[in-house]
This record gives C-alpha cells, structure tokens and sequence, in this order.
C-alpha cells in the first residue's frame, strides 16, 4: 500500500522544506528558531518513517524511492540556504552534495543490477546525524538563549564532510566489483 504511515511522513518533510526555506527569512530572533524548528520537524519525519517502515513491515518500493530522495532534498535545501547566507563553507557543501548525488545514483544503478543495492553503512549513519546536527546549530547560531552554536556548527559540518568521502569512498569500493562483473557479463571490458 502506497498511502501509507511512513509514506506519508516522507511525503511531509517534502511539504515541509518550502515552509523551512521561507521562514529563513522572517526577522530574528523568528528567523533562526522557526526554521531550525521545522528542519528538526522533517528530520525527525526521517526517523519516524524509518521507524514505522521497519517496525510495522510497512517497508514499500515507493518508499525506498522516495526516502533517500526526501533527504537529500531536505539536506542538500538546507546546506545551500546556509551557504547563501555566509553560515555554511561552499567547498564542504559541494563535497556533500556531490557524494549525495552520486551515492544514490549508484544505488538504484547498483539495484537495477540485481544486488539489492548499497546498504547504508553504520558510519553513514553517523555522517547523517552529524550533518543534522551540524545544520541545526548553523540555522540556530546564536537564537538559542543567545548560546553561540556557529563554531560547534561548523566543526559538526567539517566531520560531516570528512564522513560524506570516507562513506562515498566505501560505496564505491563496496558496488565496484559488481560493476565490474556486470560489464563483463554485458561484454563491456
């Protein structure tokens, strides 16, 4: 069943990206504590998705689709509304949107080829959470009881970076072999 708990709540933290990009720029202190409310609100649908899909057996290919591509969009919105306000460093967010964009390329060309695709890794993981958080406290800066959130913001977003190469790297090296054999099934040494 497509319509379902955890479809849907991929489908909402996509409604709630405008909602989060706009409120950005509403005056402070409503322009920093509204729009990190609702990216923590979309990153929390991620969870519970993931959550109610698992638990409940409520997993769906629409899902699978749809979830990684719900992130992305969240977090690469976010990374680039960061950047266009000086908050977040350009080279760190190419490398992420980079490896993004290219990780779930080679995951649905690595499902087209019958190995299930590239599972994500613990560390991967950890790459998320660390971007979550590294975005949370650069849209938060300093409108949180005035607790300056900049400078731990951007040491989250350097370990994010370092984990996004070393994750993409291990994608790489992981769906490389099969590639390989694919090509040479296919008679394209």
């Amino acid at each position: 069943m497509i319509w379902n708990l955890p479809n849907l709540l991929t489908l909402s933290r996509i409604g709630l990206i405008p909602v989060f990009v706009s409120l950005v720029y509403l005056p402070e202190p409503w322009g920093l504590l509204l729009p990190a409310l609702f990216f923590g609100l979309a990153a929390l649908t991620d969870w519970a998705d993931g959550y109610f899909a698992r638990r409940r057996g409520m997993l769906t290919s629409f899902g699978k689709l749809l979830d990684p591509v719900a992130d992305k969009l969240l977090v690469i919105s976010a990374l680039v509304l960061l950047v266009s306000q000086g908050r977040a460093p350009l080279a760190f967010v190419l490398i992420i949107i980079a490896r993004e964009i290219t990780i779930m390329a080679l995951r649905e060309y690595t499902s087209g080829l019958g190995i299930g695709g590239v599972p994500v890794s613990r560390t991967a993981k950890w790459k998320t959470g660390f971007q979550m958080a590294a975005i949370l406290m650069l849209l938060l800066q300093n409108g949180l009881l005035d607790i300056p959130l900049q400078l731990p913001g951007a040491i989250c977003l350097f370990i994010a970076t370092l984990l996004t190469v070393y994750t993409g790297y291990r994608y790489v090296v992981g769906a490389w072999p099969h590639i390989q054999q694919r090509n040479q099934e296919a008679g394209m040494t």
